[in-house]
């Protein structure tokens, strides 16, 4: 790269291009697989990221802020135990294989046995998928990933949403009836989130609140 100072003005030249450099993002758009996930990602010089695949094209997205990280640790404690007495896993984020071409990474997920090691994890193993909210992912984690979960034949799919400035949390499960989800149950904070499928859970969703 080159730097020209002229009467004042900098002028920085554009650097070189390179056309034997190959760049991941662009050479691989929608081709994207979990052998070349596995193979190219994370992509080197990049910051930490969240990385999910529609239709072979790559989507990054930044890691959740505290509220949502907390609130998925709590969760993830209180499905352990339940999950785990019914043969399978509850987990944080994994790679939830969807398709060929697809895949995401939500905040927790429960299996119906456990992932003994697995990177990839099919479709048909995933019992329940669950997303925190936030502002950035609002579409995403209440219409598209639903719908991608659905289609892929998840049966449970719990939704999340806190804030600490409105001291508010909502706890949502749906389950799927034939090709789409319907409530199951759901909570606010002060009341009971209570269900006894896909197991026995029962909590204040204030819990998933920090004090």
């Amino acid at each position: 790269m080159r730097t020209v100072v002229t009467e004042g003005v900098m002028t920085v030249a554009a650097p070189a291009y390179d056309p034997d450099e190959f760049d991941p993002l662009v050479e691989l758009h929608g081709l994207w697989t979990p052998e070349l996930a596995d193979r190219y990602l994370p992509i080197p010089g990049m910051p930490p990221a969240k990385y999910e695949c529609l239709d072979g094209k790559l989507i990054l997205s930044p890691y959740e802020g505290s509220a949502n990280i907390h609130a998925a640790d709590e969760l993830f404690v209180r499905l352990r135990k339940p999950a785990r007495d019914a043969g399978g896993g509850a987990y944080t984020t994994l790679n939830i294989q969807l398709g060929a071409k697809r895949w995401i990474q939500p905040d927790f997920a429960v299996l119906k046995q456990p992932a003994r090691g697995e990177v990839w994890i099919p479709a048909d193993k995933v019992l329940l998928v669950g997303e925190c909210v936030s502002p950035s992912s609002r579409q995403a984690d209440r219409i598209d990933k639903p719908a991608l979960c659905a289609a892929a034949g998840i049966e449970y799919f719990m939704r999340v949403e806190v804030s600490y400035t409105r001291r508010h949390a909502e706890v949502v499960l749906l389950r799927l009836d034939d090709d789409s989800y319907r409530v199951h149950a759901k909570a606010l904070v002060g009341s009971t989130f209570a269900t006894e499928l896909p197991f026995p859970l029962s909590f204040d969703p204030a819990e998933l609140l920090e004090d």
